[in-house]
């Protein structure tokens, strides 16, 4: 008898949203990683982005596996209406990193799901407020060495060196890392999936 429950594809390679899922016993049985083209439309906000990004991510996955549920996710961190996102370089992360500090700003995450009922699309976006310490030319230097800030948006990652100088956040901490766990499980619950059952 064929098997006709829905499979979960995570459409990400991040790491970190894969063992975030794990905390909540959620365990995707793919891993698919969307190939978009993930440049800023001339005046998008960050808002917009962050959410157009799930769900262009979300849809590019879903037409390759149509009976299957879909999450993606994207995350950018926002000063006012400035978009910073994952840095190309070393200079990029320390222009990002000037920017931060002393200041609070904006960090984005949008998640977005297709379920394989007539490829129904649901999407939320969390956001939540972080605020750097003053970074002096020393602690920039020291956490530029780290390395951390490759492939994370603003050039940081809050579960790593940089919480040293984080002196506040308001939202979710789970999104600020790469995922709103509280609105995953809703959204999973709403499409069906149920991880209980997949033991």
């Amino acid at each position: 008898m064929t098997d006709t429950t829905p499979k979960l594809v995570l459409a990400s390679a991040s790491p970190r949203r894969q063992e975030l899922l794990a905390q909540i016993s959620i365990f995707p049985d793919k891993i698919e990683p969307a190939d978009i083209d993930e440049t800023p439309h001339s005046g998008e906000r960050p808002r917009l982005y962050v959410k157009r990004m799930a769900v262009e991510k979300a849809q590019s996955v879903a037409r390759r596996y149509p009976r299957d549920i879909v999450l993606a996710a994207d995350t950018v961190v926002a000063l006012g209406r400035r978009i910073l996102g994952k840095p190309e370089n070393r200079h990029q992360a320390e222009k990002y990193l000037r920017l931060l500090s002393g200041r609070r700003h904006q960090v984005l995450t949008a998640i977005a799901l297709v379920s394989p009922e007539k490829g129904r699309m649901s999407s939320r976006v969390q956001v939540s407020t972080v605020r750097f310490q003053h970074l002096g030319d020393d602690a920039i230097a020291r956490y530029l060495e780290t390395m951390e800030w490759q492939g994370k948006a603003g050039g940081y990652a809050i579960q790593g060196q940089a919480a040293r100088y984080i002196d506040f956040i308001s939202g979710s901490y789970s999104s600020i890392v790469g995922l709103p766990l509280a609105q995953c499980a809703r959204l999973l619950e709403g499409a069906g999936y149920n991880s209980a059952s997949r033991d």
